[in-house]
């Protein structure tokens, strides 16, 4: 099915919800004119966003369904249209408050959705909403909701992606940051359907918002967006190119742990409990990834990477692509053992540059192939990661792995994943939730996962950056973000194979700016990043890689359907 869809952007103003109500209308009118079917307005639209408390907020707040909710209703029916609005909610039976999206279609009200994941201001004046992450059947195919902080959190996506959503309609006030905002767009491509953001635009008791109001497709290509000022953006919906988030592929039989909240408690005192994994101290350090490309003759990969080797003086940590030691072709695969004479050699250089690699390999292990990345070191081989989320290439060969592995060294605690397992999130996600401070990804990742920015008028406050940006999403950058830890990507350059290389080190906030990362955008070498772990000199972590923000505010009683087969 294909119909038109728009995104309202939109300034409310406080204090006057008759004059936001009316200006939506007059929108939400001049899209559906433009042909559009769904048509999705910004968070707290009808009433503006930076509510000091309730006391303040309670002449605005109304039942849903209840007044907005039937005039919204009445217009749909009139103009043939869905309609999704943002208002602040009162329950009737508690009296508590919600930030809350409603979705009205012609023939009337069809659902709501009480924001689930609230960010810094809702506290303030409302609860953590009670509904769950529904999907709605509509006449255009079946459309979730979510309001802005919510696609902070992987598991928001998923959950309604997993339902069969084809649409998301992401209600926000988003802010410090250009938009469109990376998440969005990682949260599009990794569960394989369209978002459809509303922001709202302009400044509110200080807070300047970000704007950026776009579609986004299921592959991530932003379709359509608008910078700045009141308006619509107008896009087409295929529902034919909705993938959904590879199912079949999924692991839900080791995806336990994300039912686990293991930040709820202070990470220093949970993970040495019992005297069993205590985090390590951690410590300053520089780390490295590598991008080549590998081919099927061993003695030649290992002559490169010993020569990125010698290019990465001084750093303790260098990553390797994956399969950089047996080659791509899986027409020709010459799988090693742990025990082969490659690992001495690099565990010589380890012992004599006082390193420790993470390196990808084709493993052979009794009568099982696994596409698989050892951890190196002065001892040797300390770790085999066996790669669990296979691509179509893996499966013509490999066998899927079965454990996740971390590591602890005095860098800190290692996370192994490789490839195609860092476009399923649940996996970087548990490595976060063993309190890993690293997570290294040696891959073999097609392209595109990057786009660009052409700059925003929105001004910012500094430190945000308002100008043109070529990598302003990185999908692998939200990995580390998203979980709070240094994520290590080191990815083949083979262009001829669709294989763009841009490995690079992204930071544990993504928030952070100017940002903490190094990407490398050249065909092969390697490129490094100080990073710092440490931060156990007090009695709570005070920096975001050990105290994990985005880790400590989930919410895992919504996610048991994340366990479904």
């Amino acid at each position: 099915m294909k119909y038109l869809a728009a995104t309202v952007q939109f300034e409310p103003e406080m204090f006057a919800k008759e004059r936001n109500i009316d200006a939506l209308k007059r929108l939400v009118e001049e899209a559906a004119a433009s042909g559009a079917r769904l048509i999705i307005t910004p968070e707290m639209g009808l009433t503006g966003y930076c509510w000091y408390d309730r006391e303040e907020v309670a002449p605005y707040v109304e039942q849903v369904p209840g007044p907005s909710t039937h005039s919204f209703a009445a217009l749909a029916a009139k103009l043939d249209c869905y309609i999704v609005i943002g208002l602040p909610e009162v329950d009737a039976g508690n009296g508590l408050y919600y930030n809350t999206a409603v979705l009205v279609g012609p023939d009337g009200y069809l659902g709501k959705h009480r924001k689930s994941h609230p960010y810094i201001a809702e506290p303030k004046w409302a609860a953590s909403g009670d509904t769950g992450h529904q999907v709605f059947e509509t006449s255009l195919g079946r459309i979730a909701l979510l309001i802005c902080m919510d696609i902070h959190f992987l598991e928001t996506a998923r959950l309604v992606a997993l339902q069969g959503a084809e649409v998301i309609c992401h209600l926000s006030n988003w802010l410090a940051e250009r938009a469109p905002a990376p998440y969005w767009i990682s949260r599009a491509k990794e569960n394989g359907c369209y978002l459809i953001e509303s922001n709202r635009w302009g400044v509110e008791r200080g807070i300047q918002f970000s704007g950026g109001s776009c579609v986004i497709e299921p592959d991530g290509h932003i379709q359509a967006s608008r910078d700045d000022g009141d308006g619509i953006v107008l896009g087409e919906i295929d529902t034919e190119r909705v993938t959904g988030p590879l199912t079949s592929e999924r692991r839900p039989d080791l995806y336990h742990e994300l039912l686990h909240q293991t930040h709820a408690w202070n990470p220093l005192d949970f993970f040495r409990l019992y005297g069993h994994q205590p985090l390590p101290n951690g410590k300053a350090s520089t780390i490295a990834v590598t991008q080549f490309s590998p081919s099927n003759n061993l003695d030649d990969n290992l002559s490169k990477c010993t020569d990125l080797i010698a290019q990465a003086e001084g750093t303790e940590l260098i990553v390797f692509p994956e399969l950089a030691l047996t080659g791509l072709d899986t027409g020709g695969i010459n799988p090693i053992s742990q025990r082969h004479s490659v690992f001495d050699t690099l565990r010589g250089l380890a012992e004599e540059r006082q390193q420790y690699y993470v390196v990808g390999f084709a493993e052979q292990s009794e009568e099982h192939l696994y596409n698989a990345a050892a951890l190196v070191g002065a001892q040797g081989v300390m770790a085999v990661y066996r790669k669990i989320h296979l691509n179509e290439a893996d499966r013509k060969w490999a066998t899927p792995g079965e454990r996740w592995v971390s590591f602890d060294l005095p860098l800190g605690r290692l996370g192994l994943l490789i490839g195609h397992d860092a476009d399923f999130p649940e996996a970087g996600r548990i490595l976060a939730l063993r309190g890993c401070d690293v997570i290294a990804c040696p891959a073999a990742l097609p392209g595109p996962f990057h786009c660009a920015h052409p700059g925003t008028e929105i001004r910012q406050p500094s430190p945000i950056p308002t100008g043109p940006d070529d990598h302003h999403w990185h999908h692998y950058r939200i990995r580390g973000g998203e979980n709070n830890c240094y994520f290590a990507f080191a990815n083949v350059h083979m262009p001829d194979a669709g294989l763009p290389g841009l490995s690079g080190i992204f930071g544990p906030d993504t928030f952070l700016f100017p940002r903490q990362e190094a990407l490398l955008t050249s065909a092969t070498g390697c490129v490094q990043l100080a990073i710092d772990t440490s931060n156990l000199d007090s009695a709570y972590p005070n920096s975001a890689v050990r105290r994990k923000d985005l880790v400590v505010m989930r919410l895992p009683h919504h996610y048991p359907k994340l366990l479904e087969l």
